[in-house]
């Protein structure tokens, strides 16, 4: 793999309405605003890490998607290729949890102009052209028939060409609705298609049958032998395991699974954290970053891990960590001066 990526991501852009601080949703007359989603937040992530990034999406061609363009362009993502239709912009509201109270989220992105976009819509072989990595997730087919046909074509299209795909699994069962019966079968089809996959032994329990463990690190082994089976065009398996002490207070750790056997890093303890969301996007973008740099899979991983802690130090969803952030981070917490 080359140094560096000129990676495409392909998902809905969502604008995040959340109330100041730790206040409870609407307990305020203010909202504050973010842009994000999780494919575009792991490009913002790898362009933050010396990466080029393009977002593919649609947005409604009114004031606010212009303004989520910008918010993208403003990330170092290029735009290009983002469709400006007829819609709404998905929208999803946030409470930020405080000691046990537990963080909230309230999607509204039904009929947005992303999800109503019909399939043939994308021209993947313009799309991708001078790509070297591609980008999907599974909250992408949950928004509807034409999404998920969308994301299945644009995986198939890499794959044709030879672009490596990493698909983190994302099951929202709440997205799928009345879908829910589907959902197997459609992200069977996608991790098909995936070098590098995003999921926990859960996720994989529902793509392909293995012997289920009460230890998490057997399960995911487990697992991943299944999936590695069954999926030959699958090369690595990631996931992240948290643990909570409060809702501002926990530790993670991380765990890789090749075709060679699996390596773990941390805990990484988290303390006093102000932003959760976009944590799991960032741990994707610092893998996807240290893999394409040739790094070994156990210091690859190590790397992915800070990036994720990171991360929760910045508000916000999309994923702005440099390589001077991940130096820091171990480095004391005197002034920079």
């Amino acid at each position: 793999m080359s140094k560096s990526l000129n990676m495409a991501a392909f998902g809905e852009v969502l604008m995040r309405l959340c109330a100041p601080g730790h206040e409870p949703l609407l307990k305020t007359a203010q909202l504050h605003t973010h842009i994000g989603g999780a494919e575009a937040n792991v490009a913002a992530g790898l362009c933050a890490l010396g990466h080029s990034a393009r977002v593919i999406t649609a947005f409604p061609d009114n004031a606010l998607g212009h303004g989520a363009v910008g918010e993208l362009r403003r990330a170092g993502l290029d735009t290009r290729h983002i469709l400006m239709r007829e819609g709404r912009l998905g929208l999803y509201f946030h409470t930020s949890g405080a000691m046990r109270r537990p963080a909230g989220i309230i999607y509204d992105r039904a009929s947005s102009a992303f999800a109503l976009t019909p399939a043939d819509a994308w021209d993947w072989k313009a799309l991708l052209d001078r790509v070297s990595w591609l980008h999907l997730s599974g909250i992408t087919p949950a928004l509807g028939a034409e999404p998920a046909k969308a994301t299945l074509a644009a995986a198939r299209a890499a794959r044709a060409k030879s672009i490596p795909v990493s698909f983190d699994f994302n099951y929202r069962a709440m997205l799928w609705g009345d879908r829910v019966k589907e959902a197997n079968a459609i992200l069977k089809e996608l991790v098909a298609e995936t070098t590098l996959l995003f999921a926990s032994a859960g996720d994989l329990a529902r793509v392909c049958a293995f012997e289920r463990h009460s230890d998490a690190a057997k399960d995911l082994e487990a697992g991943a032998t299944a999936a590695f089976t069954a999926f030959p065009a699958l090369e690595r398996i990631a996931t992240t395991f948290r643990t909570a002490r409060g809702t501002l207070d926990q530790s993670i750790t991380a765990s890789l699974v090749s075709r060679d056997g699996a390596v773990s890093a941390g805990p990484e303890p988290l303390e006093g954290i102000v932003e959760r969301i976009g944590g799991g996007d960032a741990f994707a973008a610092g893998l996807i970053d240290a893999l394409a740099q040739g790094i070994a899979d156990t210091p690859a991983l190590e790397r992915a891990l800070t990036v994720m802690a990171v991360k929760h130090s910045m508000p916000g969803d999309l994923c702005a960590v440099s390589p001077t952030d991940i130096a820091d981070w171990h480095g004391g917490r005197d002034v920079k001066r």
